[in-house]
């Protein structure tokens, strides 16, 4: 028995030496509440800091309230293994996590860093993932800083609460509150972590005055509003967007008021009398009740704290961070099937769906998206189920910021065409990875542009990682392009550099401002589409 045991503990042992990194060293930095520990790489010479505790788990009374501070700690704190991620189900299947499990107490952030003992003085980059304000990870693949920081930069990716945990407003917790509101606390944590990164940067060789924020969908949509809030703006140099902004139609903020009664309705339906009773239920009951209203999250609210106003109102009124911003969308946001529901794709359906879809300015529309046979007919579809899904708001944000400030705007269009998959059993999923193929999913019909998503594994310089393509030398020569163009942006505040194609900021007034195209062979071209955009202005009025 005794040898039984003994064997036991020797392969337990053996298994803990496996998970830690054999190329690496421990080295500690001091952060404003105490010393942490992460893994220095000699292969590399990388340093990381995984599961950085950045504000107070939000749990028991804390659960929907602002983030707190951190307490102090004595001793030294492990970062070597990334946090829980935030409660989500798995609304997308495609997410692939590395952190700890799944739990109330999510607010951590991961640091990668090439300073070595001397260094000052780096610019730094936080990027938010993307999800919906529903799900996602700071420890996706995908978001994975080692690449970034190998071109000179202090990367951060951070974790935020998500759906009913992250975006509940409720008038008793705006009564509550010290700034009279509730809801956004996710937005609220990004704010907390920059805040992190104000106060803590310097110390892993960052500069606390060259902090570029970055996202892909409602991490673009986050970046939108963190230039707009009050709280955020003078915490940022300079900002990337990639496929959203928080403008109608794409998850714009609602009135405080219109957020606190979905969250009183809500807490009504599920037969819960008062917040105090909502906080007393564990995680589990909460996330069920949730789950099983169906909700696609809560919006975020105009809650005159982080955010006083609309994003077209602060920016209109030149009151939003005036800083550097590059940013885009991709050629195939989402497909066309989306706004022809299924139909085939001939002109006649498509000016059926249009005469539904506008009743009144069918013949605009009709003019702006050529339809003349089957092919047209799905590039037309495509590019407009895009332009209401999320094309739209990101342009807005482009022209807002254009015509509202000093600072100069690059704008793309990421339009490389995904290689097809390793695996036949799997399907491109719309969050950007892959899913399961079922047994009756038909076979995908051949892309007409870049998906929603797919850009991230491009920029990041995170190809090799995300293993489910079969990526080309074409692939590799995208990603070096893209890579290399953010990173420039996020050392200078402008993308251009040696070996790219040059790449102009966009000016205010111009009708056809110019528009870099990512892909095999990238250049910049003029904007064809500006009429479209336009149209759509009119329409949603945001």
């Amino acid at each position: 028995m005794k040898h039984l045991i003994s064997i036991i503990l020797l392969c337990l042992s053996w298994g803990t030496s496996l998970a830690q990194d054999p190329n690496a060293f421990p080295v500690q930095v001091k952060t404003d509440k105490g010393l942490i520990e992460g893994n220095y790489n000699t292969h590399d010479n990388i340093q990381t800091y995984f599961g950085v505790p950045f504000a107070k788990p939000p749990v028991g009374e804390l659960r929907w309230k602002a983030p707190q501070p951190m307490d102090a700690w004595t001793g030294v704190k492990q970062t070597k293994a990334f946090g829980p991620r935030p409660m989500q189900t798995m609304v997308f299947g495609d997410m692939k996590s590395r952190s700890n499990g799944v739990s109330e107490d999510c607010l951590y952030l991961n640091i990668w860093t090439p300073a070595q003992r001397d260094t000052q003085g780096l610019p730094v980059l936080v990027y938010f993932y993307g999800g919906g304000n529903v799900a996602g990870d700071a420890s996706e693949y995908r978001y994975d800083g080692e690449s970034m920081a190998r071109k000179g930069m202090v990367v951060v990716t951070t974790n935020y609460r998500l759906n009913i945990f992250g975006y509940l407003a409720h008038p008793e917790l705006s009564a509550e509150a010290p700034y009279k509101a509730s809801g956004n606390y996710g937005a609220l944590d990004q704010q907390a972590a920059l805040a992190w990164v104000q106060k803590n940067i310097a110390a892993f060789g960052g500069d606390p005055n060259k902090v570029t924020i970055a996202g892909e969908s409602a991490g673009s949509i986050a970046v939108s509003t963190h230039m707009a809030s009050p709280l955020s703006k003078g915490l940022i140099a300079g900002a990337i967007g990639e496929s959203g902004a928080s403008i109608n139609p794409t998850m714009a903020p609602v009135p405080l008021a219109e957020g606190e009664k979905m969250g009183a309705d809500f807490l009504k339906n599920a037969g819960i009398g008062s917040i105090a009773e909502f906080r007393k239920l564990p995680a589990r009951d909460v996330y069920e009740i949730y789950n099983e209203s169906k909700r696609f999250g809560f919006p975020m609210v105009i809650d005159g704290y982080f955010l006083p106003k609309s994003l077209p109102e602060i920016f209109g009124a030149k009151e939003q961070a005036r800083v550097p911003l590059l940013l885009g969308w991709n050629s195939a946001e989402i497909p066309g099937m989306a706004f022809m529901q299924g139909l085939p794709y001939t002109p006649e359906n498509f000016i059926k769906k249009v005469k539904e879809a506008y009743p009144d300015k069918h013949q605009e529309v009709l003019a702006l998206y050529p339809h003349s046979n089957p092919r047209e007919v799905e590039y037309a579809a495509t590019d407009l189920a895009s332009d209401r899904f999320i094309v739209y708001s990101t342009w807005k944000w482009f022209d807002l910021h254009r015509e509202n400030s000093q600072q100069p705007v690059y704008r793309y269009l990421y339009s490389k065409l995904r290689p097809p998959l390793k695996d036949d059993t799997l399907a491109s999923g719309l969050a950007g990875g892959t899913i399961k193929k079922e047994g009756s999913t038909l076979p995908p019909p051949k892309p007409v542009g870049a998906p929603h998503a797919c850009e991230i594994e491009y920029c990041m310089g995170n190809l090799p990682l995300v293993d489910d393509y079969s990526w080309t030398a074409d692939d590799y020569k995208v990603s070096e392009t893209m890579q290399a163009y953010f990173a420039n942006f996020i050392k200078t505040g402008n993308p251009n550099g040696e070996a790219l194609p040059q790449w102009p900021a966009a000016a205010a007034g111009n009708d056809t401002p110019p528009v870099m195209v990512i892909d095999v062979e990238s250049k910049a071209v003029d904007a064809r589409n500006e009429a479209r955009f336009k149209f759509h202005d009119k329409v949603y009025n945001p």
